[in-house]
């Protein structure tokens, strides 16, 4: 870069005014989406402050206009192509001239060579202040000790004209102690090496604030090629720095959330594939009466929400007891991720414990209830339990404010009259009732949770009113009644509620009494 004092070199021209004046038009339209983005955010960046999320984009909408900022008041100076102030200079982003905020005040120019134009305007410490008041310029000339400041820099170090400027002895003492071996470094190699500066530091004003600035100068050389001054454009960047260091922290906590969230999302997805039987297609129970009449034929399904990162306790389970009955159960415990999946794997050890220790449905529903009342952690849940003696086809069956178990018979479809039992964990010592209900060769008792049908009511094309995920199953008889195994029936129930848009995970279980 050659010196300012070197008067054979011609003054650069601006470009073309019309450029630039598109160009500015271009980062005011930009400037004015970013605002909007700013505006659409703000409500959900100041509701949900702690989503990391939020705060990463916010940020990153803050350190946008503080560069579009910068890039129009560097634009204006480049085409006005002068150091005076103009009356129509642009003002900052999204302020109008002459509103107080940005608007150029007559004022000294700059020193010769300070980078160009930079007109004077108010400066505000901490808060928006426009480019053209974050940059201030200064002269050392090492001959006469003479220093030159712009009303600029007086007012980003907080001093005033009759204080003085700094000299280049008494300018390390303003800066933080960490910073000043790399700027004392910059400074003598420029006057030593005739290197140009390029270097930040942060420097304290009197009223204790920080600000860091950037500091881009040159020697000017004399006639024998010794150093006889040095000249310098400070930046205030403080605001701009401050905005990088948002983006980079809210980035950061992003990426941990997000690792957090990706690995609780696996265990729960491990855990959840633990826990629930393995078996997969059609099982019949008990083994030993294989093909006899009243024996199972079972068949499940896992139905995922259409958010798949949810992860929920629903479980179905399926076991012979020792007395050869068959338990059939399923249930759903409130919640998502991990805590939720180790719960329901709690409950369903705690089923089948009790299941093989002869525990009747009923009471089995009470020592549940019990579990998670006294639980460290409290939640609620839904569970229906079945007993199933295949020998008198009898169905003994409690529930726990879950969906009842629904009974299809030559074609048509019911839910089960539910008896007495209320939400597991809502009160202790609650009491739970049982019903008891013969079944037939060729019925097929379907057990399911409650995310089968969107939780919002929303209706299908043909519908007049919402309808329930029991609703929407009885309304599938026609297909289970010419099934030939339980899996044809889960197969007709994945190909009507497979694409459903649930909000929840569902479960659904199908046991069909041989003939």
């Amino acid at each position: 870069m050659p010196s300012h004092l070197h008067a054979d070199h011609s003054a650069a021209q601006p470009p073309q005014r019309g450029v630039l004046d598109a160009l500015i038009t271009q980062t005011r339209r930009l400037r004015g989406g970013i605002d909007a983005v700013r505006r659409d955010t703000a409500s959900a960046y100041e509701e949900a402050e702690a989503d990391p999320r939020t705060r990463w984009q916010r940020a990153l909408c803050d350190l946008a206009v503080h560069h579009l900022d910068d890039l129009n008041g560097h634009l204006g100076q480049l085409r006005e192509g002068s150091p005076d102030a103009s009356p129509d200079a642009p003002a900052p982003l999204g302020e109008a001239p002459g509103d107080g905020h940005g608007a150029p005040s007559a004022a000294p120019p700059f020193p010769p060579g300070a980078y160009g134009a930079v007109p004077v305007a108010a400066y505000a410490p901490g808060g928006s202040a426009s480019l053209v008041a974050r940059v201030g310029s200064a002269e050392w000339n090492l001959l006469t000790d003479e220093v030159s400041w712009s009303d600029e820099l007086y007012a980003i170090f907080g001093r005033t004209r009759a204080d003085g400027p700094l000299s280049l002895d008494e300018l390390p003492s303003w800066v933080l102690e960490e910073d000043q071996p790399a700027l004392a470094a910059a400074v003598t190699d420029c006057l030593v090496d005739g290197r140009p500066i390029d270097q930040e530091f942060r420097a304290v004003r009197p009223d204790g604030a920080v600000r860091t600035l950037h500091m881009v100068g040159e020697p000017v050389l004399d006639d024998d090629g010794g150093t006889a001054s040095m000249w310098a454009v400070l930046r205030d960047v403080s605001e701009l720095r401050r905005s990088e260091r948002a983006v980079r922290e809210s980035r950061d906590s992003l990426r941990r959330e997000e690792h957090i969230a990706r690995t609780e999302h696996r265990l729960a997805v491990e855990l959840q594939e633990t826990v629930l039987p393995p078996w997969r297609g059609s099982l019949r129970f008990p083994h030993s009466g294989a093909g006899t009449t009243g024996s199972l034929d079972l068949a499940s399904h896992y139905l995922p929400s259409a958010t798949s990162a949810l992860i929920g306790g629903d479980w179905y389970d399926a076991m012979e007891l020792p007395d050869g009955a068959t338990l059939l159960s399923a249930g759903d415990l409130t919640g998502h991720g991990v805590a939720a999946t180790s719960g329901m794997a709690m409950l369903l050890g705690a089923v089948r414990g009790m299941a093989v220790a002869g525990v009747g449905p009923g009471p089995l529903m009470g020592h549940l209830n019990q579990l998670l009342d006294s639980a460290s952690q409290p939640a609620l849940g839904s569970a229906v339990c079945c007993r199933y003696d295949p020998h008198a086809r009898s169905l003994t069956w409690a529930q726990a404010g879950h969906p009842a178990p629904l009974l299809f018979r030559g074609g048509e479809g019911r839910v089960l009259r539910p008896p007495e039992g209320v939400l597991l964990g809502v009160t202790s010592g609650a009491s739970y009732g049982e019903h008891t209900e013969t079944l037939l060769p060729g019925d097929v008792l379907v057990l399911h949770t409650d995310g089968l049908a969107p939780r919002s009511g929303r209706l299908e094309a043909d519908e007049d009113e919402p309808q329930t995920g029991a609703d929407r199953l009885l309304s599938l008889a026609p297909r289970f009644a010419s099934a030939r195994t339980a899996q044809e029936c889960v197969r007709a129930v994945v190909e009507a509620f497979g694409d459903k848009e649930r909000e929840d995970d569902a479960c659904v279980l199908v046991a069909r009494v041989s003939p």
